[in-house]
């Protein structure tokens, strides 16, 4: 089970709309972009306003020190607002998912209530964006389909917002218009700077783990995420690039020395994984307290 399936989609009252439950069970994360609006930093340059259903949405172009920014805003017929960022170059990805989902959407027949998918998945798709993941999903439950998109980050709750099917091709429309006027590209991101390296992630035992290479006014990093099933919580830690060569060789002389003791402490094994299991106990404890 990935982190996005942390939380179920809840089942909402009559009369209630597709998608996500509004009953507020999301709550909302202050992003930096929003601490700079309330600063004065962020400058506003175009908005989008649409109805689709009985929630309306806004689609916002701004701009801070850092470059343009995209901010979704979801506003239901109850409960509380649900609002997420992208980039300039991950809405242009989002864009262009939207054209996919859209096509996929209208292929599909008539809604069967009888014969749902399981876990309600027809489509899927995820987007990678410095520190951030959006998770795409398009989705079918007994009041019809719609795309849930899921951000997560570096810390917090994950930020969803949940768009009815009928409205994708809308949503995609406005949100070209968008592109078409202020562009893809990511003005912090100088032409010359060096690439950096794509993401990676791996299992170990039940733990998640993403290694994600990001930049900013301070230069280029590492952030290291640990995420456990069924949790809507990550752990995260960012180590500055000038610090990458004293990481690996702290963890290669940790290995060279766990190696000499394994060697010359043969029948330690149990105790170590007892040992092991203990550690990895009181990390879920103390994630659960964090």
């Amino acid at each position: 089970m990935s982190d996005r399936d942390s939380t179920e989609d809840q089942p909402q009252g009559q009369g209630a709309d597709l998608g996500m439950d509004d009953s507020g069970s999301e709550p909302e994360m202050r992003s930096q972009e929003d601490e700079g609006e309330m600063r004065g930093d962020v400058q506003e340059l175009a908005t989008k306003t649409l109805h689709i259903q009985s929630k309306k949405y806004y689609l916002d172009v701004k701009q801070n020190r850092r470059g343009r920014f995209l901010k979704i805003a979801e506003v239901p017929g109850r409960g509380p607002k649900k609002r997420l960022t992208l980039r300039m170059p991950a809405a242009a990805e989002f864009r262009d998912y939207l054209t996919d989902f859209s096509e996929h959407y209208a292929q599909l027949g008539p809604a069967n209530p009888d014969n749902i998918p399981e876990d309600g998945r027809l489509k899927s798709e995820q987007i990678i964006s410095d520190n951030r993941r959006y998770y795409l999903d398009l989705k079918e439950n007994t009041r019809g389909r719609f795309l849930k998109v899921s951000q997560t980050g570096d810390r917090g709750p994950r930020i969803q917002i949940a768009v009815p099917a009928q409205g994708l091709v809308e949503f995609k429309d406005a949100l070209t218009e968008l592109l078409e006027e202020f562009g893809t590209d990511d003005p912090s991101v100088e032409e010359n700077q060096t690439p950096l390296p794509k993401s990676q992630q791996f299992w170990v035992e039940n733990k998640h783990f993403f290694f994600d290479i990001g930049s900013n006014y301070r230069g280029v990093y590492m952030r290291i995420s640990e995420v456990q099933p069924r949790s809507q919580y990550r752990t995260s830690i960012t180590i500055p690039e000038k610090s990458w060569a004293r990481f690996r060789d702290t963890f290669t002389d940790y290995c060279s020395k766990m190696e000499e003791l394994k060697k010359s402490h043969p029948n330690g094994g149990a105790a170590e994984g007892h040992s092991r299991a203990e550690q990895e106990e009181e990390a879920v404890g103390e994630g659960e307290a964090d």
